[in-house]
């Protein structure tokens, strides 16, 4: 039984969302509008400002559909309203990150800098104050796509566990383990 699937989804004011006979769901809010087509077993019904997401049988496929298009529609519709927010913070000596337009400009301790491209749906900025780690910020209100590209951009330089230095989310803790001094 999904207790996340029969949950139902409040929808603000301001937020408008259609269904079409495809099984795509369309939510526009104030900040945007997404696009998501559904499994066409999973059934979607829009009344009184709250969206319920239903399913035909208790197959093992469709229970595992049912709490997972409950919540991408979810992560749809907090999306448009209030939008997602991601920091990485660039953790050793000499890591640096600098942003032009859609680029980041990292230096990582590699020989070269790299240079990644974000897509043009997720905004991007990079602090870097005195004392403190250089911060790289992802807002978008794709919670999907956000999500991947912090994941590919952590995955340049995974956090090590001896000294912590990498790239990392700025609420990861990163377990650190002691060094070959500590056997003796």
């Amino acid at each position: 039984m999904s207790r996340i699937g029969k949950k139902t989804i409040a929808v603000s004011s301001g937020v408008t969302v259609s269904v079409s006979p495809t099984n795509e769901v369309t939510v526009k809010g104030p900040k945007g509008e997404l696009k998501e087509t559904l499994d066409r077993d999973i059934k979607v019904e829009v009344a009184n400002n709250e969206i319920t997401i239903s399913r035909p049988t208790d197959q093992i496929r469709h229970r595992a559909l049912h709490g997972l298009y409950r919540s991408l529609v979810a992560n749809m519709v907090s999306g448009v309203t209030n939008g997602f927010k991601k920091e990485l913070e660039l953790v050793g000596v000499g890591y640096r990150a600098a942003v032009t337009g859609q680029q980041v400009d990292m230096a990582l301790g590699f020989s070269h800098n790299i240079i990644f491209e974000v897509p043009k749906e997720i905004k991007v900025s990079a602090i870097a104050e005195k004392g403190q780690n250089p911060r790289i910020i992802l807002e978008s209100i794709d919670k999907q796509l956000l999500g991947q590209v912090a994941a590919k951009i952590r995955s340049l330089r995974k956090p090590e566990p001896y000294k912590g230095k990498g790239v990392r989310y700025s609420d990861e803790v990163v377990r650190r383990k002691a060094g070959k001094a500590a056997g003796k």
